[in-house]
């Protein structure tokens, strides 16, 4: 493990130590649990879960442009 310092505002201090009396852990762990939750919900595999979930969204779209058509309208080399 690394040490590290974190400045918390009191209010946060406050929850925090409570947290640790009412569930027997310290407040380490408990930050510790917070940061890997951070990590999962905002990391990489979250990313891909979206990404995932999002697949094909706008598939079955007839509202919508060609967006091959417009992409050669933009290309340089076609002017």
């Amino acid at each position: 493990m690394v040490r590290t310092q974190i400045y918390l505002t009191q209010r946060e201090a406050v929850a925090l130590k409570s947290l640790a009396s009412q569930t027997g852990k310290s407040q380490s762990e408990l930050i510790r649990t917070a940061v890997d939750d951070l990590i999962d919900r905002l990391g990489s595999r979250s990313r891909r879960d979206v990404l995932d979930r999002t697949a094909g969204i706008w598939k079955n779209r007839n509202d919508l442009p060609d967006f091959g058509e417009l992409r050669e309208s933009w290309d340089r080399n076609n002017a």
